[in-house]
């Protein structure tokens, strides 16, 4: 899932603060200072995408990730794979583009997949 920019930073923040934040906090913390108003908008698309759930405390509203951002990331290498023609030259110009921790760091991961699944 694409995200633009001031979302990406909305979520950069939440994923900061997993206890949750209000919009005003967090509109405050934002390097662009945009209004509040704005905020608020970003964070009602955000939860209407499924990646910011809120909570009533009083007569605010406390929002928080749904998921961290290590689980966004994967949806969105996994999302992009979907979009692929061919999965496997894809699959294989990324390999071939990673640095060696991350092409060991997917070995581990398919060893351990391949491994649960005997």
């Amino acid at each position: 899932m694409q995200l633009g920019n001031l979302e990406r930073s909305v979520m950069e923040a939440l994923w900061e603060q997993p206890e949750g934040v209000y919009a005003h906090v967090l509109a405050a913390r934002l390097p662009s200072q945009p209004a509040i108003t704005t905020v608020l908008t970003v964070l009602v698309r955000l939860c209407n995408k499924g990646l910011v759930s809120r909570e009533r405390v009083g007569r605010a509203h406390l929002y928080k990730a749904t998921a961290g951002k290590d689980a966004f990331v994967a949806e969105a290498m996994r999302a992009a794979l979907d979009e692929a023609g061919d999965v496997a030259a894809a699959v294989q110009r990324f390999v071939g583009a990673v640095p060696p921790e991350v092409a060991a760091a997917l070995r581990e991961a398919l060893g351990e997949r391949d491994g649960s699944a005997q």
